[in-house]
């Protein structure tokens, strides 16, 4: 690893460009690489173990192209496969969480809601964030089944998307909480419809400013930052289909770089 290797990021699909677009932000120098996992998406309906391979096999391709750190911007690969990543691969990896902390200090009716996929709500991490963070809060947690799907086919803003957002909210605003976490990183970009759907005084916040944070002290900790005054590149590959994929990726990133490549058939599969 070297300092002007690039970074690795992944998710199930589009949703990890959430938390892609904050480390551009704050790292605007560095090379990224996305891989977007679509031929297999959603996470959140996978077991574990399934997961965990494809987390593997990512993990091996990043190897390939020289990363020096892997950002698993995705909360159900997190939950599912971020110990072992890290247990058997020798280079940083950094993993995302719900914003249960964050959450829990910006609340004043202690009543906080969690807006993310089934696996991430009954993973140990996730109860374990309550736990150490959630001391004397209501959480309500909200499975959201079909959110990941809109995302991943640009229907960011559709009659569709907003009425299932209107359920998924409703049991929230019914309990009175005042923050709502976007415990998916594919959320984020439905927070302007979030914004518009809650009632006034609601605060919305997600994990992508604190994960980029995390990755710029990783970087620093292990001397990895780049000395390079360049504006960064990115390249963005899909296990699913390019002609797909691509528009999306397109829409949601704001251009696609040099565009969307398949990932090759050895970690497809």
């Amino acid at each position: 690893m070297a300092a002007q290797d690039p970074i690795g990021l992944f998710d199930s699909g589009v949703g990890g460009l959430s938390i892609m677009k904050e480390i551009r932000r704050l790292l605007p120098h560095e090379d990224l690489i996305y891989v977007a996992d679509s031929k297999f998406c959603p996470y959140g309906e996978k077991t574990p173990q399934a997961i965990q391979e494809r987390a593997r096999q990512i993990t091996r391709f990043f190897l390939a192209r020289k990363v020096k750190l892997i950002v698993v911007a995705c909360n159900s690969a997190s939950v599912a496969a971020l110990k072992e990543l890290r247990a058997e691969f020798p280079l940083p990896i950094v993993g995302v969480e719900p914003a249960i902390k964050q959450a829990a200090l910006f609340t004043k009716k202690k009543k906080i809601g969690v807006l993310a996929t089934g696996l991430t709500l009954s993973g140990e991490r996730f109860t374990s964030l309550v736990e150490q963070f959630g001391g004397g809060i209501t959480v309500v947690n909200q499975a959201c089944p079909g959110l990941v799907a809109q995302v991943e086919a640009g229907a960011i803003d559709t009659p569709e998307t907003v009425a299932m957002l209107q359920h998924y909210l409703e049991p929230l605003e019914e309990k009175g909480v005042d923050v709502v976490v976007l415990g998916c990183t594919h959320y984020p970009f439905l927070r302007p419809l979030v914004e518009q759907l809650v009632k006034p005084g609601i605060q919305i916040i997600d994990t992508g400013a604190p994960v980029a944070r995390q990755t710029q002290r990783v970087l620093a900790q292990t001397m990895l930052l780049t000395s390079s005054q360049q504006m960064g590149r990115e390249w963005f590959y899909t296990s699913g289909d390019p002609s797909v994929v691509g528009p999306v990726i397109e829409r949601l990133w704001g251009h696609r770089g040099e565009g969307v490549r398949p990932l090759p058939a050895a970690f497809s599969t």
